[in-house]
C-alpha cells in the first residue's frame, strides 16, 4: 500500500511538471521562429510619458528670451520684413497663413510678394501686413491655425503683446531700413534660420551678399575724390512717397561704391526733407529719382520749371533712375541691384562687363529663384535716363 502511494506521488509530479514545460513553452514561443511568438519586447505597448515635448530657447532682435518647440514645422509670418526673409530662406512652404498685402493685388514694389503671389494668395489671412513694428495682426485667425512660432518684424511690446493674446511664442526678426545690408539683417535673418532649421541657406545666402558688396567695393575702392562726379537722390521712399526734396544721408547704394554724397553733410541723419534751394546750393553732378514717385516730381516741375532748369543736373540731362528699394522694410535685391547702377553711372569703365540685365539676372534668381526684371520695367521700376517733365 506504502509503495502504491508513493508511485501515485511520483505520477501527479511529473504531469505537474511537464504542465508547467508547455505553458512556459507557450508564453516564450519557439526560439528558432520568432514570429510564432505572441508579444515581443519590441511589440510591447509603451508606457504613456507625461514628459512636455522638447523646447528651446531663442533670443530674438529685440533680446526678448522666447521659448520655442525643439522643430518647428509650421510658422506664420508678420510686419516688415519676415515674410520676405521667408522667402530668401526658401521656407514659405512653413507658412500657414498669410498677410492682405500678400494675398491680394501685389506689384514688383515687394520682391518677394511678386515672387510668391501663387504659393500665399489662398492661404488663410493673418494680418493686414506691412507697418513699422506695430501688432496689426488678426489674433484669432492665427489661435485657429496654431503655428508652432510667429516670426514677426514688430517691436519688443509688440511681439509681447501677440504673445500673451495667442499663447504662440512670437519671435521679433525686425532688421533695418538704412546703410546698405547692415548687420541687423544678417542677425535677423540668421535669428529666423535658427527657428526653422534654414542655417545652410542662410549662409548661403549672407555670402552670397557678401560676395555682391565686395565686388562693388574692389571695383570702386581705387577711386580718389576727385575724380568721382558729386550725386544727389530724390524723390525716395521712406514711411511713404516723396518729391524731389526726398532724400538720404548715408544712402545705401551710394555707400556700396564710395560715391560722394551730397546730402552727407547733414550729420547723424538718413532719410529727411530737405528744401529746393539746399540743392541748388549741394549743386550735384548727377542726380537719381525713383521712378515710382516721378508722378510727384512732374507735379513739382509743372509748378515750378524754371527751378528744374536751374538746376545743373537737369539742364545737363544727367538725371537717371533709382527704383526704390524700402516696401515694408528693405527690398535686398533691389538694394543691391540699385548699388550696381550707382557704379555703372558714377563709374563707367569700372563696370565695362557688366550689365544691369546681367545683374539682375544673378540676384533675382539667386535670391528669388526666379529673374522677373521685365516685370521690374514693365511696371516702372527700370534702370535708365530720365526726361524731367514727361
Amino acid at each position: 500500500m506504502k509503495k502504491a502511494c508513493t508511485l501515485l506521488m511520483a505520477l501527479v509530479m511529473t504531469l505537474l511538471l511537464a504542465a508547467c514545460g508547455g505553458q512556459n513553452a507557450d508564453s516564450t514561443g519557439d526560439a528558432d521562429n520568432p514570429e510564432d511568438t505572441n508579444i515581443s519586447a519590441e511589440n510591447e505597448p509603451e508606457s504613456p510619458s507625461n514628459e512636455s515635448p522638447a523646447t528651446r530657447i531663442i533670443t530674438d532682435r529685440r533680446d526678448r528670451q522666447v521659448q520655442i518647440p525643439e522643430k518647428v514645422e509650421t510658422i506664420v509670418c508678420l510686419g516688415s520684413g519676415a515674410p520676405r526673409i521667408a522667402a530668401y530662406l526658401q521656407v514659405t512652404d512653413m507658412m500657414v497663413g498669410a498677410e492682405d498685402c500678400d494675398t491680394g493685388d501685389v506689384t514688383v514694389r515687394r520682391d518677394y510678394s511678386w515672387v510668391c503671389h501663387d504659393a500665399l494668395k489662398d492661404l488663410p489671412s493673418v494680418g493686414s501686413g506691412g507697418g513699422s513694428g506695430e501688432n496689426n495682426a488678426y489674433a484669432e485667425q492665427i489661435i485657429e491655425l496654431q503655428p508652432d512660432v510667429i516670426l514677426a518684424g514688430y517691436t519688443a511690446e509688440s511681439a509681447d503683446e501677440l504673445q500673451k493674446t495667442t499663447g504662440i511664442p512670437v519671435v521679433s526678426v525686425s532688421y533695418s531700413s538704412i546703410n546698405f545690408v547692415d548687420q541687423s539683417f544678417y542677425d535677423a535673418t540668421r535669428i529666423f534660420a535658427e527657428v526653422v532649421g534654414a542655417e545652410e541657406r542662410c549662409e548661403e545666402l549672407l555670402t552670397f551678399i557678401d560676395e555682391c558688396k565686395a565686388d562693388l567695393t574692389a571695383r570702386t575702392s581705387s577711386y580718389a575724390d576727385s575724380d568721382k562726379p558729386s550725386c544727389y537722390t530724390g524723390a525716395v521712399t521712406f514711411s511713404g512717397r516723396h518729391g524731389f526734396c526726398g532724400t538720404y544721408a548715408n544712402f545705401g547704394p551710394f555707400l556700396a561704391v564710395n560715391a560722394l554724397n551730397v546730402a552727407d553733410e547733414v550729420q547723424d541723419v538718413n532719410y529727411f526733407e530737405t528744401d529746393f534751394e539746399q540743392v541748388l546750393v549741394w549743386d550735384p553732378d548727377i542726380i537719381f529719382l525713383d521712378p515710382g514717385n516721378m508722378d510727384m516730381v512732374n507735379e513739382e516741375y509743372a509748378a515750378n520749371p524754371d527751378y528744374f532748369a536751374s538746376v545743373r543736373a537737369v539742364r545737363e540731362e544727367r538725371v537717371y533712375t533709382m527704383p526704390s528699394f524700402n516696401n515694408a522694410s528693405t527690398n535686398i535685391t533691389y538694394c543691391l541691384m540699385d548699388g550696381y547702377w550707382t557704379g555703372m553711372v558714377l563709374y563707367p569703365d569700372a563696370f565695362a562687363d557688366t550689365t544691369m540685365e546681367a545683374v539682375s539676372e544673378r540676384i533675382l534668381t539667386f535670391m528669388l529663384g526666379t529673374n522677373y526684371y521685365e516685370d521690374m520695367m514693365e511696371q516702372g521700376l527700370y534702370y535708365g535716363k530720365i526726361t524731367m517733365g514727361e
